[in-house]
């Protein structure tokens, strides 16, 4: 839509029962506000009405809200509204120019968003429909990071009750939520146990699991060394609490397994069908320029199938687009300047990001670190000028996120001499 092409503004205040809706001309008169509720009439109610006051022509209305996604955004776009999003602490900002005592309230909110899109477009985000293979990676990315959460918290409770009564496990050379331990638990929950199991049920586990970094002897000679002196009936309480939580640890691991596996599925399906349609867009496209994003950013050191598939699943648009600046801004890499008055400038860590991004960029760069040459240097050199751990990882994030960006831009895979070539070239 061209600028100045909207003749209506609407500002919808979302909610979870009811929206709060303000149409505006574009001379600034209100033309009209009401009340929808949320359901299926309502929202298609709201539709038809809308409709009504273009005349029937939906490219003319632009709608401002703040939630860029769900059944509002999704029922507006397939209608053929024009949808912009705002971030709420910017529409905060823009309550101000209204109201100076601070006031607060669904229909003055409606009206804000209306107003403030017909004057200040540019300060607004366009929404636009992601693919059906977007949307279904951005939901088993999220039940990814949902289980994950979940596990965490799980081996955390089962660390904090080996604390109470059985302080040896922890000494294995294990983590918590790994199966072989897992299965250690069930066979001997308390020192007790531990002391009548058998060399070979241990070794049985081990081998079951394929572990070769201890053996059935080490094990048990771990779980056998002396303990606490706890109350009577502790350890039988506290081993209860540990196989519940061990059953139900099994469980997210098990969920968690199939999640990646079927995110790995869905990245293979989603890279067949890009190459498939580069392929009937030009049938004389050069090899190069028929790779996929997900083949160019497979090929980058460190991104893993979880990290892409949040790459792609929270960043489509702005990857899409190629936007580095924007994505270095949604992931947390880009800092924040703090400049007034006579205070020195203070560049401080961005905050106000995606943190599924932010996390997904922090193993990204964490992973390249161990892995890529040229990462390493990058990051030996950012801890020599003083910064630390994580200040040092979000440089290198910035830095595969810049990279990432113009492989894209010139369909070309990640290339670790490209670096040094370059730098040759300027030099001579």
């Amino acid at each position: 839509m061209g600028e100045g092409s909207a003749r209506l503004f609407v500002g919808i205040d979302w909610g979870t029962e009811e929206h709060q809706v303000c149409v505006e001309d574009a001379s600034g008169a209100v033309t009209e506000k009401r009340r929808i509720l949320h359901s299926g009439d309502g929202l298609a109610g709201m539709c038809d009405w809308l409709l009504e006051l273009a005349g029937g022509d939906s490219s003319t209305v632009s709608v401002a809200i703040e939630v860029p996604h769900g059944p509002v955004v999704e029922t507006l776009l397939e209608r053929g509204f024009v949808v912009f999003s705002i971030n709420p602490k910017q529409l905060d900002r823009f309550r101000d120019r209204f109201s100076m005592a601070g006031a607060k309230d669904d229909r003055l909110d409606a009206y804000v968003l209306s107003d403030s899109l017909r004057t200040d477009e540019h300060c607004f985000r366009k929404v636009k429909l992601d693919e059906p293979e977007i949307i279904e990676l951005r939901e088993f990315s999220r039940i990814s990071g949902e289980l994950t959460t979940q596990r965490n918290r799980l081996s955390n409770k089962i660390r904090e009750q080996l604390r109470r009564y059985y302080p040896q496990a922890l000494e294995l050379p294990a983590d918590v939520d790994a199966t072989w331990f897992l299965d250690l638990l069930m066979l001997a929950s308390t020192p007790e146990k531990a002391r009548r199991i058998r060399e070979s049920s241990v070794g049985k586990i081990l081998r079951k699991r394929r572990v070769r970094k201890v053996d059935a002897k080490n094990v048990l000679q771990t779980l056998r060394k002396p303990g606490y002196t706890v109350a009577p009936g502790t350890p039988e309480a506290a081993s209860s609490h540990v196989r519940l939580l061990v059953q139900q640890l099994r469980l997210v691991n098990e969920q968690l397994k199939d999640c990646r596996r079927q995110l790995a599925v869905m990245l293979d399906a989603f890279h067949a069908s890009t190459v498939d349609t580069l392929a009937e867009e030009s049938d004389e496209v050069e090899k190069c320029e028929q790779r996929s994003d997900v083949e160019i950013l497979r090929s980058l050191p460190g991104i893993g199938v979880v990290v892409l598939a949040t790459l792609l699943a929270e960043a489509s648009q702005p990857l899409g687009d190629r936007a580095y600046h924007t994505l270095r801004a949604l992931s947390g890499a880009g800092p924040v300047t703090r400049r007034t008055g006579k205070r020195r400038p203070m560049v401080m860590m961005r905050r106000a990001c995606n943190p599924r991004l932010r996390e997904a960029l922090y193993h990204w760069a964490r992973v390249s670190v161990q892995h890529d040459p040229v990462s390493r240097e990058h990051y030996a050199r950012l801890r020599a000028k003083g910064h630390s751990y994580g200040r040092a990882l979000r440089g290198i994030g910035d830095r595969l996120l810049n990279v990432a960006c113009a492989m894209l831009r010139n369909r070309t895979l990640y290339d670790p001499s490209m670096r040094h070539r370059t730098a040759q070239k300027e030099a001579a």
